[in-house]
Formats: C-alpha cells, sequence, structure tokens
C-alpha cells in the first residue's frame, strides 16, 4: 500500500503566499477487519473513493459506520486488510498529511505559539523560523494576541483553532479533520466554520473531513461522500454546488440548500436506524 507520511517540513506560509495544492487520493477496494473476542468485525467493506487535489470532502454516517477508521487509514495511523490508497500530484513520493482530531487534543504545557510550532521543533527548525510560521499560521486562525497563553486559558473553539494551526504548521498536502467541531456549542462551531473555509480558500489543502453534521458538510464540502451503516461501504457521494468563496449566510439561503440537505438525510435515514438496531441486538446478546 501507498501510505501517507506526516513528517513536518518548511512551510512556505511565512511569507503570506498560499501553498500549493494538496495531494490526489485513491482508495481502491479498501476493507478493514478488526479482531474480537467474538470473531472478526468488518469495519469497512470494499470502499473505493477518488479525491481530487485540492478538494474538501467531507464524510458523513451513523456512528459506528468506520468514517474515523478510513481517515486514520488514509493517515497512515491504521493499515488496510485489503486494498490500496495511493498519492499524486507532488513533485516527489512522499505526501505529508497532518490530523485534526476532535476535543482536546493540544498540550497543556505549552503556549498556543509553542503549540502551533510543535512539529517544527521535532523537525529540527531553527527557532527564527519557528517563530516566524507561527507568527503568521496564529494571525491567519485568528490567535496573535493570545500566542503566550496555556490552553486552560482559552475557550474550547481557540483551542480547536490552535489544532488547526499546529497541522498546517508543517505545510500537509493532505489535511485530515476527525469531527473537529463536534464539542463545540452550536454558535462557535458556525465561526469556526467560516474560518476553516477562509483558511481554506487560501491555502488550497486537500481536505477530507469526518462530521455527523448535513449542515456542517453542505457549508464546506465540495462533495459529500455519505456511509452505510457496518460494514461502511460508500452508498452515495452528493456534489454540493454552492459557488465558492461561500459563507453560512449564503449557502442556507439558497433553496438547493434544504433540496441537498433532504436528499443526504434520505439516504442516512435507514442506515440510522441500521446502526441502532444493530446496536442494540448487540447489548441483549
Amino acid at each position: 500500500m501507498a501510505v501517507a507520511v506526516a513528517q513536518p517540513a518548511r512551510t512556505n506560509l511565512t511569507d503570506g503566499v498560499a501553498a500549493p495544492g494538496g495531494a490526489a487520493v485513491s482508495v481502491s477496494r479498501v476493507s478493514k477487519v478488526f479482531d474480537s473476542p467474538s470473531g472478526p468485525v468488518i469495519a469497512i467493506n470494499d470502499i473505493s473513493l477518488a479525491v481530487t487535489q485540492g478538494e474538501f470532502l467531507v464524510i458523513v454516517g451513523p456512528s459506528g459506520c468506520g468514517k474515523t477508521t478510513l481517515l486514520r487509514m488514509i493517515a497512515n495511523l491504521d493499515q488496510a486488510t485489503s486494498g490500496t490508497i495511493e498519492f499524486s500530484g507532488q513533485e516527489s513520493q512522499e505526501v505529508r498529511n497532518a490530523m485534526v482530531f476532535q476535543g482536546r487534543s493540544v498540550f497543556p504545557w505549552l503556549t498556543v505559539e509553542q503549540n502551533a510550532g510543535y512539529g517544527l521543533k521535532v523537525a529540527g527548525v531553527s527557532r527564527l523560523e519557528r517563530r516566524q510560521t507561527t507568527a503568521n499560521l496564529l494571525a491567519l486562525v485568528g490567535l496573535s494576541r493570545v500566542s503566550k497563553s496555556y490552553p486552560h486559558q482559552l475557550s474550547e473553539g481557540m483551542r480547536q483553532r490552535v489544532a488547526i494551526a499546529r497541522a498546517l504548521a508543517v505545510d500537509p498536502r493532505l489535511l485530515l479533520m476527525d469531527e473537529p467541531f463536534g464539542a463545540l456549542d452550536e454558535q462557535t462551531r458556525f465561526i469556526l466554520q467560516e474560518e476553516l473555509l477562509k483558511i481554506w480558500e487560501r491555502t488550497r489543502k486537500t481536505v477530507v473531513m469526518v462530521t455527523h453534521s448535513i449542515d456542517e458538510a453542505l457549508t464546506l464540502a465540495d462533495r459529500v461522500v455519505v456511509m452505510t451503516a457496518q460494514p461502511g461501504t460508500v452508498k452515495a457521494v452528493i456534489p454540493v454546488p454552492f459557488a465558492r468563496p461561500r459563507g453560512q449566510e449564503t449557502v442556507r439561503s439558497d433553496p438547493r440548500f434544504s433540496q441537498i440537505f433532504s436528499q443526504i438525510w434520505d439516504l442516512l435515514r435507514d442506515e440510522v436506524q441500521k446502526a441502532r438496531l444493530d446496536e442494540a441486538g448487540e447489548l441483549w446478546r
């Protein structure tokens, strides 16, 4: 399997110039089987998916359908049981990725600035260059004024912005996001969605994001992948027609928003109910 390599490198965002487009990803007939006390469990089954260079792809599906498992395999944090994941669109064979997780993923003992520059420090980048890079990135995510603060002094939304800055610091061609706003209140989530859209417009990284929110998917994505209940497969891929640059108000006021929302929910409803029935069946065994 060709795999993503999450190695920090010198970012070109220090001069305010947008980075080149991201990597293209090809997922071909990928399956993942886990061992359990009751026998093998098929998490995802025979998934094929193409992500184009610079695309913002969002994956939705019921709980337990393998969304995060797929994301982790793309990040090379887990290995597929079968199938291949390949990358292209870069000058070198090595494709850097970075992952933003749900919840508190920043280091509590480091300042905002130190958290954002952590990957660069590990890579041996000089202190001066780290400062220049992190200053630019913290400005990009609106955290310049709190660069010397510690995570416990920040709101949950600000901590997630630190995590995004840390991911961008290593100049990934592929940004992977696992429900990054899932633990936030609705108002904060809306604000961070707007900020993520602005960051993406500037950097044009390839983004693959997992979410449970159809609203969020339609606000951010170029395409939405709908997955089935476990074992997870691709049920449908829905193009999102809203023009870019885009914002919350323009997307939600478009008559097509409710139509596409209903289309995705119709696809998801049976899968969510199936997942709940399967979960209830497991509890009664």
